[in-house]
């Protein structure tokens, strides 16, 4: 399955995870459609990233925060 928008421009990219306040690598960036009430759909631009202990795991790009090195 392909994901919309899936883009890897931003890779290696060192991150702040603001929900656990832990550094991350981002991997990229995709959309994911939610319904909505009423009907429609809404995209909300997520993040893959990488925990420090190798674990994968996707965020909504709001909770994230590029560090520079």
């Amino acid at each position: 399955m392909k994901l919309k928008n899936q883009s890897s421009i931003a890779y290696g990219t060192k991150i702040l995870n603001q929900k656990t306040n832990e550094i991350g690598l981002l991997i990229y960036t995709w959309d994911n459609r939610f319904a909505i009430n009423g009907g429609g759909y809404e995209d909300i631009c997520y993040a893959t990233c990488v925990d420090i202990n190798g674990k994968k795991y996707n965020i909504p790009l709001d909770f994230i925060k590029p560090l520079e090195d």
